[in-house]
């Protein structure tokens, strides 16, 4: 209640009231007015006529645009697990599923948590009371090179013909920095290292760089700021760091070797899973700026109508380049405008997709054993596995199996991707805390999701629109 002064009034004995989540974030929509009938009445307490009478006020319906049987099917594939899966339409923002695991019922709070339950809910090593997909913060590991290979394009210090030799180490000022394959991969290409996720290349890629145009492109594809606008008051904005952030924060100057790291989404960079899964949809989309909502609104564009505003985007812009239009129009160049280009070529955009598709559908591809061979389910997407612990010398020499080592000190295991790969509508993002690799553990989670969300494809279109005549 101590959260709710300004609505206090509407508030009766028994009255259910909206704690956490959005039940909190909605609860002045939500509550209504309540009815009030004074009346006269005798010593005995008798009515004897009706002073006044306030009709209350029902409280608003708020629909959600999470489709229940995907958020059903995420509950059920990480029972047991501890992680997040997140849903989102590439184009309208609708988060579609946005799951955290392990959960709890709420119910065992509405007349009175016991002790016991209480206790075993706080005392879960998984952390049920966390949610992860808007509180929980992961280095993105690999699921960060799209972003990295995009902004390195962007800013031309490196060409998708450039070659790098991966012996599986590299030495810099004394620091030895190791790709996941021991004995390396050989002579790369930017494709093939997006494909097989070589460090090697994302570090002498990163160090061209620099960390500073890497903070520019991974904050406008959505990492390091909320995603749903303060809706949830316990989201996080996340971390992508940049010399002066470091200078400011801990009173040093930057490294090299940080920014190899960071390259490999390493060191400080922190994501949420949903920033994640916005970060994809805008790849997947073409690389425009979209608004992830989870409330239904008739009154948000639909597919068609944003699909029409980026192609429209691109023709000012052109028309921009080619001097139709004054330079100087800031309703044509500010970058606050509905669906606002990313990207500076969108060839770069299509290069990095089509190398995602290459890392989940070919031979050597890191998710080749999640693959979808059906057109109508094929999805592209990047693993990633972010480290807990620093990796010792011993650790290597050991080279332990997952099972071997304890559960904490397992890497977390991530995935990203987006589908249908000829028409993409949808963009995933998964994550499972020590899972140990995003390849054996995350992918084949997306497989089987990829299936039911573009079967449901349709039928939520149809329920969508029966609910708007309701709204």
């Amino acid at each position: 209640m101590e959260e709710n002064e300004s609505i206090k009034k509407n508030y009766v004995p028994g009255l259910k009231v909206g704690k956490s989540g959005l039940e909190k974030t909605f609860e002045k929509d939500l509550i209504g007015t309540n009815g009030v009938q004074r009346y006269e009445v005798n010593a005995y307490g008798k009515r004897i006529k009706q002073l006044d009478h306030t009709v209350g006020k029902k409280g608003k319906n708020i629909t959600l645009t999470v489709d229940a049987e995907i958020q059903k099917f995420a509950n059920d594939i990480l029972i047991g697990k501890s992680g997040s899966i997140s849903v989102m339409d590439i184009y309208t923002g609708e988060i579609v599923a946005l799951h955290s695991s392990p959960s709890f019922d709420p119910n065992l709070f509405l007349h009175g948590i016991s002790n016991k339950d209480w206790k075993l809910i706080r005392e879960n090593p998984l952390k049920p009371l966390l949610n992860k997909t808007i509180s929980g913060l992961y280095s993105p590991g690999s699921t960060i090179k799209p972003i990295v290979a995009l902004s390195a394009l962007e800013n031309d210090v490196i060409s998708p013909n450039m070659k790098v030799k991966c012996t599986g180490k590299i030495e810099l000022y004394g620091h030895t920095y190791h790709c996941w394959k021991e004995k390396g991969h050989g002579y790369m290409d930017l494709r093939n290292a997006i494909k097989q996720s070589c460090d090697t290349y994302f570090y002498e890629t990163s160090r061209r760089l620099g960390v500073d145009r890497l903070n520019v492109t991974a904050t406008k594809f959505g990492l390091g700021h909320k995603v749903l606008n303060g809706i949830f008051k316990n989201e996080k904005k996340g971390l992508v760091p940049s010399t002066k952030w470091k200078k400011n924060n801990l009173g040093r100057g930057w490294v090299l070797g940080e920014t190899l790291l960071t390259g490999i989404g390493q060191g400080y960079i922190q994501t949420t899973p949903l920033q994640l899964c916005l970060m994809t949809a805008q790849l997947a989309n073409g690389g425009f700026k979209i608004h992830p909502r989870i409330i239904l609104d008739k009154s948000y564009e639909d597919y068609e109508t944003i699909k029409n505003k980026m192609s429209q985007n691109i023709a000012e812009r052109e028309d921009i380049q080619m001097g139709l239009i004054p330079t100087s129009d800031e309703s044509i160049n500010s970058s606050e405008k509905k669906y606002s280009i990313l990207f500076r070529n969108q060839e770069n955009v299509k290069f990095v997709l089509e190398a995602m598709f290459g890392s989940t559908n070919e031979v050597f591809g890191t998710s080749y054993r999640s693959r979808i061979e059906d057109k109508k389910y094929q999805f592209a997407g990047k693993t990633g596995t972010s480290q807990v612990k620093r990796i010792t010398e011993r650790d290597r020499e050991l080279d332990l199996r997952i099972e071997q080592i304890p559960y904490k000190e397992r890497d977390h295991a991530l995935y990203i991707a987006y589908g249908p790969y000829k028409n993409p509508r949808y963009a995933v993002s998964i994550i499972i805390e020590h899972g140990g690799s995003g390849s054996r553990t995350a992918a084949p989670i997306a497989k089987k999701l990829f299936k039911l969300v573009i079967d449901r494809h349709e039928i939520r279109e149809k329920i969508k629109q029966k609910e708007f005549q309701t709204i």
